[in-house]
């Protein structure tokens, strides 16, 4: 019986010699692959290498293009966003334009003027944009502005008793602040 390098438990044993006689042949692609050299495999490397770097600076290529589209796109959009907000403001333009050309009385100019201010009115309120409350109010510093401190006994302490300049916030964020004049108590 021939010493098929295995111990009784399943495991090779690595100290008894080699069954050279029933050894299976070499297949054909390790028979025709001469061992690799040194200069081969450094050649490889190299190959390898300059794939490597082609590769990255395609990608920073690449990304170099990407960054400069993704700048322009916002710039465009930058440029161009606020568009859709003038085009509600052109009737507006022409009511006025047509206002300065009439030969209307001045209560015609008046309810010419009060058309034009309930249409600008619309307008900001379809871009959400909303006038802040503030006469009669209590003084808040987050939307309005105090250019003047009156003492009075006819309003609360800290009440708005005039407003100077309206104010706006475009949704919840504050646009213009309201310039107002506060009551103070006597």
């Amino acid at each position: 019986m021939k010493n098929w390098n295995m111990k009784s438990n399943g495991e090779v044993d690595d100290s008894a010699p080699l069954d050279v006689d029933h050894e299976l042949p070499a297949s054909e692609s390790e028979a025709a692959q001469p061992p690799a050299s040194a200069d081969s495999e450094l050649e490889q490397l190299r190959g390898e290498r300059d794939q490597y770097l082609d590769r990255l600076a395609r990608l920073q290529a690449e990304f170099e293009n990407f960054r400069k589209r993704n700048a322009r796109e916002q710039q465009d959009y930058r440029d161009y966003a606020i568009a859709e907000a003038l085009k509600s403001f052109l009737p507006i333009l022409d009511s006025l334009d047509r206002a300065a050309k009439s030969d209307a009385s001045d209560e015609q100019i008046r309810s010419g003027v009060e058309l034009i201010d309930r249409q600008f009115h619309d307008a900001l309120s379809k871009l959400g944009v909303q006038p802040i409350p503030a006469e009669g109010q209590t003084f808040d510093p987050n939307f309005h502005q105090a250019v003047q401190m009156e003492e009075t006994a006819d309003a609360p302490d800290n009440t708005v008793i005039g407003e100077l300049q309206r104010g706006y916030k475009i949704k919840d964020r504050l646009l213009r602040p309201a310039m107002v004049r506060v009551a103070r108590s006597k």
